[in-house]
C-alpha cells in the first residue's frame, strides 16, 4: 500500500476509534445516529449524482453495510453475520462509486463506495460502506458507477480498519 493511503487510513480509524469506543464496555451495534465517517453512508437529496440503480448481479450494498460491530481493547471491530461471511473467498460483483488512491485517470487500486463523494477529505461513511478494489487492468476514473468483479475478501481484523476487499478485479459493463 502506498504511504498516503496507510496514513488516511490511520487517521480515519483513528478518528472513528475515538467518537465510537465507549469507555471499557464492550457493545455490539449498528449505531442508526452514526457520527460521520460511519455508518452506511447517505446519498443527499442534493447530490448532482444519482443514487445506485439496483441490479441482480451484485452484492446490494445493504447486505455489507448490515455489520454489527464491538469493542476490543480500545478497538472497533466488525461482527460479521452469515450472508458477510458466506461471500468470502468467493468471486462476487460489486456496483459502487470510485474513490481514487492515486493520481491519474485510470486507477488499478482505489475504493470503491455505496454514495458519490461529496468531499475529498470526507468519508461518505464507515469501513461498512467502503470496498477496498485491487484489478488486474487499469479502471477509468469518472463520477459514474462502476461495476467490478473479483475475490470478494471479508477482513476480521485488517490492520487499517476495512471491512472489505476485492483483488484480482475486473471492470464489467
Amino acid at each position: 500500500m502506498k504511504a498516503g493511503f496507510k496514513v488516511w487510513l490511520l487517521i480515519m480509524g483513528t478518528a472513528l476509534s475515538m467518537m465510537l469506543a465507549p469507555s471499557g464496555a464492550q457493545t455490539l451495534s449498528s449505531s442508526p445516529a452514526a457520527p460521520p465517517g460511519s455508518g452506511p453512508g447517505v446519498h443527499g437529496a442534493g447530490s448532482p449524482f444519482a443514487p445506485l440503480q439496483a441490479r441482480n448481479d451484485v452484492i446490494a450494498w445493504s447486505v455489507l453495510t448490515d455489520v454489527k460491530t464491538r469493542t476490543e481493547k480500545n478497538r472497533i471491530v466488525p461482527v460479521f453475520n452469515a450472508s458477510q461471511t458466506a461471500l468470502n473467498q468467493k468471486t462476487q460483483r460489486i456496483q459502487g462509486f470510485m474513490m481514487p488512491l492515486e493520481p491519474g485517470e485510470k486507477q488499478r487500486h482505489f475504493l470503491l463506495s455505496s454514495v458519490p463523494l461529496s468531499c475529498s477529505f470526507c468519508a461518505p461513511g464507515g469501513p461498512e460502506s467502503m470496498v477496498e478494489v485491487r484489478t488486474k487492468t487499469p479502471v477509468r476514473y469518472g463520477m459514474e458507477p462502476v461495476v467490478v468483479e473479483g475475490k470478494f475478501l471479508v477482513l476480521n481484523d485488517d490492520s487499517y480498519g476495512l471491512y472489505y476487499r476485492m483483488t484480482d478485479a475486473m471492470p464489467i459493463k
